[in-house]
């Protein structure tokens, strides 16, 4: 007769429940970020977003068949991410007791995973040593792996079933020109394909609002700054030095000086501007971040965003203070964020009166 005391099947019943639900969240928060930040361009663009959730899944199977090399695999993989997320800030000083304590569920999580299937590692070498044989019936040896899988096909067709009748009836007229944009009290001309729009640089992301800002700063230019040179810009260098300010009248060429014919919308602007299938949306800023109240829900579509470019967020001509900026969603949500933080998905737009 085997032991079969529950005490010691605890730590893999906790470490498989744990990393069911874990790789679940993840892969969910991939499937629903494909759909939200992903759907653009060619079919590969969307594929990053599901390698997070994809190697949870592959690092809980692993653990559940082998719970020592998957234990390990665990703490390795947490550790790293916890380095990653922490790295830059803890090497230049910037670290804070309060930012560890905050995201420590998240980083450290992975670690606990793993130590809980070393432990299970252990206690399944002692059930085997004594006699101890798996369930005889095939769904009873292999639940934890229809979970697991069953959980993750069953989030991918419900986020696909809600998502898609959204982005394979997104409108696109192909039109990248100037564009006239009136209603909801705004009336606007959005500058077309070029410098005053989703402008790309060559290190493949887009100018932060404070680039922006500082564009027409001596000297004059994207990359043309000296860490030396380089300061936090604020909303009078936005109106004053700002790219769009250099823009000709056709929104088509970056001028030797300022023109101040072109500025950024401001936050009100761009919520109100926003539409779905030509019609505007009906939204209007609150004046806190958040989603906005609106009449439809508005999607990336023409002629506001470009369906087929990465950005999903327009930085607004707004500061939130001296260290952040607003921008504005294509579904209407309104955030903040540091003014020299800018990635791929943080595009503008430069709008002037008709």
């Amino acid at each position: 007769m085997t032991e079969n005391v529950w005490w010691k099947r605890l730590p893999g019943y906790l470490a498989t429940g744990i990393v069911i639900v874990f790789a679940s969240m993840w892969w969910f928060w991939g499937v629903a970020e494909m759909y939200y930040e992903g759907w653009w361009g060619a079919w590969y663009n969307r594929l990053p977003y599901l390698a997070p959730g994809a190697i949870c899944l592959l690092l809980a199977l692993a653990a559940i068949r082998w719970p020592r090399l998957g234990g390990w695999l665990m703490i390795v993989a947490g550790a790293g991410f916890t380095l990653f997320l922490w790295g830059e800030d803890l090497f230049e000083g910037n670290f804070t007791l309060e930012r560890a304590l905050a995201q420590l569920p998240l980083t450290m999580s992975l670690v606990l995973i793993g130590g809980l299937f070393l432990l299970e590692a252990r206690n399944k070498k002692k059930r085997l040593a004594a006699g101890w044989q798996p369930h005889a019936r095939w769904w009873r040896r292999n639940l934890a792996y229809l979970l697991i899988l069953g959980s993750a096909l069953l989030i991918f067709i419900g986020t696909s079933i809600y998502n898609l009748p959204t982005v394979l009836t997104r409108q696109d007229d192909g039109d990248r020109g100037a564009r006239l944009i009136d209603g909801n009290d705004v009336t606007l001309v959005w500058a077309p394909e070029g410098p005053g729009w989703n402008w790309q640089q060559s290190f493949g992301g887009y100018p932060s609002w404070g680039a922006l800002a500082l564009y027409g700063a001596r000297p004059v230019g994207i990359d043309t700054k000296s860490p030396e040179e380089k300061r936090a810009a604020t909303q009078e260098d936005m109106d004053t030095t700002g790219l769009c300010v250099y823009l000709n009248d056709a929104g088509t060429e970056l001028m030797d000086l300022p023109q101040y014919i072109w500025r950024m919308p401001t936050t009100d602007e761009i919520v109100r501007s926003l539409a779905l299938h030509g019609e505007n949306a009906g939204c209007a800023w609150s004046g806190e971040k958040g989603f906005m109240e609106c009449e439809l829900k508005p999607d990336k579509e023409t002629p506001l965003w470009a369906p087929d470019l990465n950005p999903i967020y327009y930085w607004s001509g707004d500061e939130y203070d001296a260290e952040e900026a607003y921008f504005v969603s294509y579904n209407a949500a309104v955030n903040y964020q540091p003014k020299g933080w800018g990635n791929p998905r943080h595009g503008y737009r430069c709008v002037k009166e008709p």
